[in-house]
């Protein structure tokens, strides 16, 4: 093949003053610096005089980025005088349609700060009856998987146990372990200017059974497990996973809700028992450091310090929670839409939402579990 001919800009005085076109005017004839310094500076030369002729005639070749180069010389307008092939019209029609587009400016949002509340109002009121409409659904299945337990998904069940609460046991035995030996330092730097170290065992106890140890599994599941259902649950959206099976005659509520929500509330009183034992055994070895307790003496007190009633109020409190996360991890899973900007907002949210109910839930345990357990 033929080498192209350099895209040059010449001119002439004649009868009249002309710039004459010729060559290859294509984008990788005119990439190169040097020769894209040059043309530039000829076109600027050529803006001077509006009455310059423009003879098109010996251009070889010429595409849109070429056409582009002349067009914005000319001040985006043909000159009054312009020789032209009738190959290369089409180009400079073209250009001149798009100069003529109007490009309308977005609207200005016209709700106002009382139309926005309502929009969020009904927002929160989509949310609850959605939220609704699924334990509803949940209550539905939990009697047929009642009626009918041969044909449960014990498969997904067992699955579900398995990353909700055998692959968390790990990241809730380290949080817990350091949470226990802070505690029960911070709290030796008190009872020892007091001459308490007795009643580390009392803190500990109460403390990390009542409170502490339900609330961290449930924060530490919420964040891993919860965000996990949320993204599973929007990736068949995405993917139409979920259309499909609603098509197959596959329910979703039986067998993709039903075993998270059972799994959960199966898994989080085990993983609060594990994050009991693991705090407790951060503050004992602490209090040992600290305090000279040991641990014998440590294990011996504390059935006294913590009465019974407080494992079963952070048993409940496990179950509560567990149910909790995993309706709000299903809940914003199934309205995610198909596209993956909703995937991310949705699954930061059900994070988000979770945590919060977690929180909400523990504050009634405390005002309905006050004068007990103590």
């Amino acid at each position: 093949m033929s080498q192209e001919i350099a895209p040059t800009l010449s001119f002439t005085h004649q009868q009249q003053p002309t710039a004459n076109v010729a060559g290859a005017w294509l984008v990788h004839a005119l990439s190169g610096a040097a020769k894209m310094r040059e043309i530039t500076t000829q076109l600027k030369q050529a803006t001077a005089n509006p009455d310059l002729h423009w003879d098109l005639s010996q251009i070889t070749r010429l595409d849109h980025i070429g056409a582009q180069m002349l067009w914005r010389a000319w001040g985006k307008q043909r000159p009054r005088h312009l020789i032209l092939q009738e190959a290369h019209e089409g180009l400079f029609e073209r250009l001149e349609q798009v100069d003529h587009l109007v490009i309308p400016k977005a609207p200005k949002p016209r709700l106002t700060r009382i139309m926005q509340l309502g929009a969020q109002v009904l927002g929160l009121f989509d949310h609850l009856h959605s939220f609704t409409a699924l334990l509803g659904q949940l209550m539905l299945d939990l009697s047929r998987f009642a009626r009918h337990p041969i044909k449960a998904p014990w498969k997904e069940l067992s699955a579900n146990i398995y990353r909700t609460g055998g692959q968390a046991l790990g990241i809730t035995a380290l949080v817990g372990a350091l949470i226990g030996v802070v505690l029960s330092y911070l709290s030796a730097q008190q009872l020892r200017t007091f001459g308490g170290d007795l009643y580390i065992v009392n803190i500990l106890g109460m403390s990390i059974v009542r409170e502490l140890g339900p609330m961290l599994a449930a924060i530490l599941v919420a964040g891993r497990s919860g965000s996990a259902i949320t993204a599973q649950l929007g990736v068949m959206r995405v993917t139409e996973e979920l259309d499909a099976m609603r098509v197959m005659g596959i329910p979703h509520g039986f067998r993709l809700i039903m075993p998270k929500v059972l799994a959960l509330a199966i898994a989080m009183p085990l993983l609060v028992i594990w994050t009991d034992i693991m705090a407790l055994a951060g503050g004992m070895v602490s209090a040992q450091a600290l305090l000279g307790m040991s641990p014998e003496f440590f294990i011996y007190k504390l059935p006294e310090a913590v009465p019974l009633l407080n494992y079963w109020i952070g048993m409940a409190k496990g179950v509560t929670f567990g149910i909790l996360i995993a309706l709000i991890a299903c809940h914003y899973g199934l309205r995610i839409e198909p596209n993956t900007e909703s995937l991310g907002r949705g699954t930061t949210n059900s994070v988000v939402v979770a945590i919060t109910m977690v929180i909400i839930a523990d504050a009634i345990f405390a005002i309905i579990f006050s004068k007990t357990g103590y």
